[in-house]
């Protein structure tokens, strides 16, 4: 098997099976193979039977973004995965072969981030030409809903964490390949098509969900990775204090439970503390950040 295609899913029939079709014209069954988690949401199963070539993976209880993509990972037997979000497709012309050629010319190669073309688009030109014109580089991040990631340095990693739920995932995975001695690249001439409706997640405004998610993972991502973490600590509790949590009223109770929570949980969370080499934390400071698209 070469490739394989990771996608957990959750509430969104109608974009999984969109993101199927679309994989579908682009897949050739025999060397590649499609692995989708459904993570406790009933309706979605309703669709299994129009995809009888995927291989699904279907939990009655959701157990989460990151312990979910850990479950599927696991199933997975292509040479490279290629992880995306049930709402993110391929837009990108020779997709398959530039990701097979990109790995090819860099044996040091761990992960491509993809280009993230965000937005809601008639068709995949129309995506196209809403992308930008950026210069690959090498980076320390990539995101979740377009990415690839050679199978055997996945392996070499502890996963994605079983002690995060979403929203952090993908900065921890990046930097125990780092720590591994592989690199990461940005390479924006492979790109997906993010399907959100981006007006309308401005005129959401703040997201308390994300901001408590964000901020507890963040603190764990120090506590399990960092040699010395409690300046980085105290400086990110500092920061989201002054920033978020002392002008809004439903951030402040956000950022208190989370500050309880770290503390009460602190003894299971030292369970998975693998500290990375200090040179790696200075490798990952010195490297360009993901640039995005939207």
């Amino acid at each position: 098997m070469q490739l394989s295609f990771l996608i957990v899913t959750k509430n969104r029939p109608e974009d999984l099976a969109l993101t199927l079709n679309k994989l579908k014209t682009i897949i050739d069954l025999s060397i590649h193979e499609v692995l989708v988690f459904i993570d406790g949401c009933s309706n979605t199963e309703s669709i299994i039977a129009d995809f009888y070539w995927v291989h699904w993976t279907v939990s009655k209880q959701s157990v989460s973004a990151s312990p979910a993509r850990n479950i599927l990972y696991k199933k997975a037997k292509g040479r490279i995965f290629i992880g995306l979000d049930d709402d993110a497709h391929p837009i990108s012309p020779h997709f398959i072969e530039a990701i097979e050629a990109e790995f090819q010319h860099n044996t040091h190669l761990g992960i491509i981030a993809f280009q993230e073309v965000r937005g809601m688009f008639k068709t995949d030109e129309d995506a196209l030409q809403h992308s930008k014109d950026l210069e690959s580089h090498l980076t320390n991040d990539f995101v979740g809903c377009g990415f690839a990631i050679k199978n055997e340095v996945y392996q070499a990693t502890n996963g994605f964490p079983v002690w995060i739920d979403i929203y952090g995932e993908e900065p921890a995975v990046a930097l125990e390949v780092l720590d591994l001695g592989f690199d990461i690249i940005y390479q924006p001439n492979i790109k997906v098509n993010h399907r959100i409706d981006v007006k309308k997640r401005q005129l959401q405004g703040r997201n308390y969900f994300r901001f408590e998610r964000q901020l507890k993972n963040t603190l764990r991502y120090y506590l399990v990775y960092y040699p010395k973490p409690i300046k980085k600590v105290f400086k990110t509790l500092w920061h989201n204090f002054n920033k978020y949590a002392l002008k809004d009223w439903n951030y402040f109770k956000s950022f208190v439970f989370v500050c309880f929570t770290t503390l009460i949980k602190l003894p299971s969370i030292l369970k998975y503390r693998q500290p990375v080499q200090q040179d790696t934390i200075i490798r990952k400071l010195s490297l360009k950040p993901l640039n995005y698209s939207a």
